[in-house]
């Protein structure tokens, strides 16, 4: 009886210290997007005071943010970001479909060849795809920014890992019933794969509204800038004004917590389902 009293109490202790280190973990990651927040809220030449909790509560960050074009910058990347992850998720179901269930010569060549594309780095392929996109005339254009974002072979082994789950059933009893293939795809497959779009359009948004170095390199247009860009050259100011930085991280950075806790049951579900093989 002791012994098992004594397991109980064991089993109650760890489970206090896996919440105590959850909640450290929680609030570290936490704490420097509080204090962005709270240093939005902070006359400028207040903002290096350290202070959990702002002697001067002022929307002065946020005003002169606004009064920067800021929302142009911000639409740029809402349309650069939601374009590229609709078709990206797309031409990515697609693919993974064929590359996954239709029988053709060199199926399995042509999928290798697009997974080893993950291993190149992108600062190998910068350079050439400069060159094809002046060659096209697609700089300073949304073309240039979009385009070259939308294959990406992630999207293409996960959607094909999916879809290989699938009972070969499904596609049967259509085909039976007078679908065709197209038909299959939109209405059977695409609706079963609804958590790894989910997965993949979080990583796609997020990915592509964080992109600084493509769009720095196709865009020389200020009309074209999207928010990092814009963030950028506002820190290179001589006289950059912290507050209205940690204004501009605010609005930053609030889209994405936004979709994260809207889509955070079909995400996590997403991810548990991309580990099936």
């Amino acid at each position: 009886m002791s012994d098992q009293l004594n397991y109980k109490e064991k089993r109650k202790f760890n489970y206090w210290i896996k919440i105590a280190f959850a909640a450290f973990l929680t609030i570290l990651m936490l704490f420097p997007i509080y204090m962005m927040f709270v240093s939005s809220i902070k006359p400028s030449n207040e903002v290096f005071d350290l202070k959990l909790i702002p002697e001067t509560v002022t929307l002065e960050g946020f005003q002169l943010t606004l009064g920067q074009n800021f929302m142009s910058y911000f639409l740029n990347s809402l349309f650069v970001s939601t374009t590229v992850t609709v078709f990206a998720l797309a031409f990515h179901a697609m693919a993974g479909y064929a590359l996954a269930r239709l029988n053709f010569h060199g199926k399995n060549a042509i999928f290798l060849s697009i997974l080893s594309t993950l291993m190149i780095p992108f600062s190998v392929i910068m350079i050439p795809l400069f060159i094809l996109m002046k060659q096209f005339d697609w700089l300073n254009s949304f073309k240039g920014v979009i385009i070259p974002a939308i294959p990406h072979a992630y999207g293409i082994f996960l959607f094909r890992q999916f879809f290989l789950t699938l009972p070969k059933d499904l596609e049967e009893a259509a085909t039976i019933d007078g679908c065709s293939l197209f038909g299959i795809f939109v209405r059977i497959m695409l609706p079963l794969s609804k958590p790894i779009c989910v997965t993949l359009a979080v990583a796609f948004f997020i990915a592509n509204w964080n992109n600084y170095l493509w769009p720095l390199i196709v865009t020389q247009n200020q009309d074209m800038w999207v928010l990092q860009i814009a963030l950028a050259n506002f820190i290179g100011r001589s006289d950059t004004p912290w507050n209205a930085i940690m204004a501009s991280g605010v609005i930053t950075v609030l889209p994405i917590i936004i979709i994260f806790f809207i889509l955070q049951k079909q995400l996590v579900e997403g991810i548990k389902m991309s580990g099936l093989k």
